[in-house]
C-alpha cells in the first residue's frame, strides 16, 4: 500500500511544483514569504516580527521517501536526513545572498515534525501560539508521518514546530565565498 501512495505521489507531485512559487534548492524547496505569527527573538538577536520576509523552506518529501524506502533503521533514517539538509543549507544561504530582495530577509522558516537535533544545524524551534494552526498542521504532516515510519503509532505523533535560522547566523556558520553587503 506504501509504495502505491508513494507512486500515486510521485504522479502529482510535478502538477503541484508547477502551481506553486517553490524553488528547487538542494532537499529544499523554498519560496519568500511574509512571516504571520507572534514575534519571535532568535538567540543572535534577530527580531521576527509580523510582515517579516522569511525564505520558507519545505523538504522535499517525495525525494526524502524515495531514497528512504529501503533505510529500516529510523536512527538511519534521521542521520541521511540531517545529512543532506546540512549539504543544502549553503545552497539556502546563496539563494538569499543572491535574491533581488536579500535586504529585506530576515531568515528562513520551516514547520516540520523533524526538529530533533535542528539546534545543530542552527536553527531554533518554537511552537506555533495558535492552537487551531498547530491542528492543523499536525493534521497535514500526519500522511508524511505514516509514510515515513514502517509501523506508526498514532499516540507517538510528535509536534509540529516552527523552524527558524536568522540570515546573519544563516551566512555565518554556511555561506561559502559570500561577501558582506
Amino acid at each position: 500500500m506504501r509504495s502505491y501512495l508513494l507512486t500515486f505521489w510521485k504522479i502529482l507531485d510535478p502538477f503541484y511544483y508547477s502551481l506553486t512559487r517553490l524553488e528547487h534548492i538542494g532537499i529544499f524547496r523554498v519560496r519568500l514569504t511574509t512571516y504571520k505569527g507572534r514575534d519571535v527573538l532568535l538567540n543572535d538577536g534577530t527580531l521576527i516580527k509580523k510582515n517579516d520576509k522569511l525564505v520558507k523552506i519545505h523538504l522535499h518529501n517525495i525525494q526524502l521517501l524515495s531514497e528512504l524506502k529501503t533505510v529500516s533503521s529510523s536512527v538511519k533514517r534521521g542521520r541521511i536526513i540531517f545529512r543532506k539538509v546540512h549539504m543544502s543549507l549553503p545552497l539556502l544561504a546563496e539563494f538569499i545572498h543572491n535574491h533581488n530582495r536579500k535586504h529585506e530577509i530576515k531568515g528562513a522558516i520551516g514547520i516540520s515534525m523533524l526538529h530533533k537535533g535542528v539546534e545543530k544545524l542552527g536553527f531554533e524551534t518554537y511552537l506555533p501560539s495558535n492552537q487551531l494552526y498547530r491542528f492543523y498542521k499536525k493534521m497535514t504532516h500526519i500522511p508524511l508521518f505514516l509514510l515515513s515510519k514502517e509501523q506508526p503509532q498514532f499516540s507517538k505523533i510528535p509536534d509540529t514546530n516552527y523552524l527558524f535560522i536568522s540570515k546573519e547566523k544563516l551566512k555565518n556558520i554556511y555561506s561559502r565565498n559570500i561577501d558582506s553587503d
